[in-house]
């Protein structure tokens, strides 16, 4: 028999799950696919990403969180239980589990009561729910105990979270719901633009992952677009360039950027004192687009780092959530 704790990082674009001694065990899109008339469920996760702009009209494929929240409480609850029972799987347990599950830093107390009660109702034991940026830096082994300034940014998919740590809490904050999903939207409407050409969200992602960038190459990189031609109606190609990329996020770039200069402005001298010494920390996915960090380096001149598992920080900050309290109990 094992005391099971569960680390989730419920993402706007990925569900991650942590299982205590096994690691990120799941790491699924959070989409969910099922009938509109009987709300039987079809698909959850990655099968279910596939069938987005090829269903038809009697099954709805929706994502049921919008920019970090619950959208959609019912579909949200199935999603954590599949992916729970799923992981709870992988280890021989009679207990139910204790569950941390994270939450952008600027949600309300009634959508922080929201995911409390999903998870509880999923068959959670306990329930902790922490601040995506406290946890992305305990999933980056960043000692975030000692009185000493800390810079997070975790950049999801539905939400851009900035924060200033210190003795393992959060002095300055800052949740902007514009993130990896503003960059998809972003080049659909760019290319739509400039070339009359209709690309889908995975179309667009699909960009963004391949050669998508905030910052300058060293040399250009290209890459051929499948669409439908908005002029005639019928399939077309294009070649999109790397530095293109840059022109079409530049909009979503400028608010990531305005934010972790406004949360810079009002931190407390001594804290900004060590951030300039120890940088600043950067997860999610969206910190892995090409010039994240030499972007940020060059706007605040301050070293920006990404962590090693940029897209597994949260959830692993956690998994590890119960080691940490611990840890600050005995400290304070």
């Amino acid at each position: 028999m094992f005391d099971m704790d569960i680390g989730i990082d419920l993402g706007t674009a990925n569900v991650l799950v942590y299982v205590k001694g096994m690691g990120v065990v799941i790491n699924q899109p959070s989409v969910v696919a099922f009938e509109k008339d009987t709300k039987k469920l079809i698909a959850i996760g990655t099968k279910a990403k596939k069938m987005i702009g090829r269903v038809p009209e009697n099954i709805d494929v929706i994502r049921p969180l919008k920019q970090g929240v619950i959208s959609d409480y019912t579909v949200t609850e199935r999603m954590l239980k599949a992916f729970i029972k799923q992981a709870m799987s992988r280890k021989a347990t009679l207990r139910r589990p204790k569950v941390c599950i994270c939450v952008p830093s600027g949600v309300t107390e009634v959508e922080r009561r929201a995911v409390e009660d999903a998870a509880y109702r999923t068959g959670a034991r306990s329930v902790l729910i922490m601040e995506e940026p406290v946890a992305a830096a305990i999933g980056a082994n960043v000692d975030i105990i000692q009185p000493c300034g800390n810079m997070v940014v975790d950049i999801g998919g539905g939400t851009t979270d900035i924060a200033v740590i210190s003795l393992g809490g959060l002095v300055v904050n800052r949740s902007l719901k514009v993130a990896g999903d503003d960059y998809n939207e972003a080049m659909i409407k760019y290319i739509r633009r400039k070339y009359n050409l209709l690309i889908g969200e995975p179309t667009a992602e699909e960009i963004k992952i391949e050669i998508g960038s905030v910052y300058p190459r060293p040399s250009d990189d290209y890459m051929e677009v499948k669409g439908r031609n908005l002029l005639n109606g019928l399939p077309d190609r294009i070649q999109v360039s790397a530095n293109e990329t840059i022109e079409a996020f530049s909009e979503v770039t400028a608010q990531i950027l305005n934010a972790i200069l406004g949360v810079l402005e009002i931190c407390p001298p001594e804290l900004a004192a060590d951030i300039s010494q120890r940088g600043i920390v950067l997860s999610g996915g969206g910190s892995m687009i090409y010039g994240m960090e030499q972007l940020i380096e060059a706007k605040t001149g301050i070293q920006a780092m990404v962590v090693e598992q940029a897209l597994e920080a949260v959830a692993l900050g956690a998994g590890k959530s119960v080691e940490f309290m611990h840890k600050l109990k005995k400290d304070s």
